[in-house]
């Protein structure tokens, strides 16, 4: 029979997070400030920066912590027996994660200068990890996860800054930066993770309707608020008004073209509630690489139908065919919500450069970074910028892979406490539920009772 994780390895969990803060609070204390819009204004000049920044910015920071910690978490928690779970280690990566970028930021420059745009970045770094982590969701243990964090987010600020600093491509929405990393990243980890061994369907894997309403209710959330996602990194003005309508736009036709798809899909003309809690949100991912450039409405709505169907499609055809020739583990999905419609919006990013007209090429976009710095999209010409965009989804999906796969085989260490395979999807294994120590669940077997009574 399989053994639970050790107690000793639960209780060493809190003792190591607990250090690991106390480890950041010396940090912040020896080499983190404010800037100059955040500190004290002792000049009228800096009161007045602050005042002009701070309603702009902070709704859009605060749409995406709803995103990320609301939205992200229900929409994980379609396992019926992991909901609690998912949400819980959803919240505590992202807090993790955005702290550890912070340090990493302040390890980089020698010093951290704290501001909206500094914890935006961060926290951009944290997304990627937990999208990552949506591939082996159920099948790890919180040192597993913990894992991923430290090992993703420096590995994913190398990344954007090749991809992004040193080949020049435009991604505001982090179309290939974000989402095509983070995903092909957790793929990686799932293949050398869980190797070539074909993984029958768990038992407690099928989503009820009730997992299923949280996991649609995560799908709204992220839907009503993505175009701040998307937005934010955008300089104020004309190339975040474009920002957003278009994000707006893509996620618009989505979200029909999800509802027609599913229905075509499945039998009887019926819908799949799993895929309208990705195929609604594949046009936010698609369009990202492109949202700021000044491309028609019509263009838009086409991107945001294209990706939701190349996304259903994936979860029609796709994910069965990599699971059975493979042996592919893709617990959430993430390939065919982050993953190809990321490749799409990447290959119609280097698309725009060759057909945008000459005055659109001498076009000036807008877009800040957190050091004010405002780029020129088209500055280097339309072939050239073209092939820095397919260049730098290279480099994404071959840096993140391996990358990956090296993380993946550092999971396989006994001493991050895998779960036992009869207790994977199991909240119970993690928190003490009452209801369920009371009496066994539906579905328990002999050998998960006594597990249970073990852990």
């Amino acid at each position: 029979m399989a053994t639970p994780p050790p107690a000793t390895a639960r209780r060493l969990l809190p003792l190591s997070l607990g250090l690991f803060q106390g480890a950041l609070l010396l940090f912040f204390a020896l080499f983190a400030s404010y800037d100059e819009p955040s500190a004290a204004a002792t000049q009228e000049k800096d009161g007045t920066r602050a005042v002009e920044q701070l309603p702009g910015l902070f709704p859009l920071f605060q749409d995406i912590q709803v995103m990320l910690a609301v939205g992200l978490g229900l929409l994980l928690a379609f396992l019926p027996r992991y909901g609690l779970s998912a949400l819980a280690h959803n919240f505590l990566l992202l807090n993790l994660s955005t702290q550890w970028a912070l340090l990493l930021q302040g390890v980089r420059h020698g010093q951290l200068r704290l501001g909206l745009h500094n914890v935006l970045a961060a926290e951009f770094a944290a997304v990627t990890v937990l999208i990552s982590v949506g591939a082996v969701l159920g099948r790890t243990s919180p040192w597993q996860l913990l894992a991923v964090a430290l090992c993703e987010v420096p590995l994913y600020l190398a990344s954007e800054w090749l991809i992004v600093t040193q080949l020049g491509i435009r991604d505001v929405g982090g179309t290939i930066t974000i989402h095509v990393f983070a995903c092909y990243f957790g793929l990686g980890v799932s293949k050398a993770l869980f190797g070539t061994e074909r993984r029958p369907a768990h038992p407690k894997e099928t989503p009820t309707p009730r997992s299923d309403l949280l996991a649609l209710v995560g799908t709204l959330t992220l839907w009503v608020f993505w175009p701040s996602f998307v937005a934010a990194p955008c300089q104020p003005g004309d190339a975040q008004h474009r920002a957003i309508l278009n994000t707006f736009l893509a996620l618009s036709a989505g979200a029909v073209t999800t509802v027609v798809a599913s229905s075509l899909l499945e039998s009887g003309g019926k819908l799949s509630p799993g895929h309208l809690q990705n195929g609604s949100l594949a046009g936010g991912v698609a369009i990202g690489a492109l949202a700021d450039v000044p491309i028609t409405p019509a263009a838009s709505l086409a991107l945001g139908s294209l990706s939701s169907l190349v996304c259903l499609l994936g979860f029609r055809f796709l994910t069965p065919f990599l699971a059975r020739r493979l042996a592919l583990h893709d617990q959430c999905g993430i390939h065919n919500l982050h993953g190809l419609p990321g490749i799409l919006g990447a290959v119609a990013s280097a698309v725009a450069v060759l057909v945008a007209s000459e005055d659109t090429k001498r076009c000036q976009l807008s877009h800040a970074d957190g050091s004010g710095v405002v780029g020129d999209l088209w500055g280097c010409g339309g072939g050239r910028q073209a092939l820095w965009q397919v260049a730098g989804l290279a480099v994404a999906l071959g840096g993140s892979l391996l990358s990956g796969m090296l993380t993946g085989a550092v999971l396989r260490l006994p001493c991050l406490a895998p779960p036992p395979e009869p207790l994977c999807f199991e909240d119970s294994l993690n928190f003490r539920i009452q209801e369920r120590a009371e009496s066994p669940g539906m579905g328990d077997t002999a050998e998960e009772v006594a597990l249970k009574e073990q852990v």
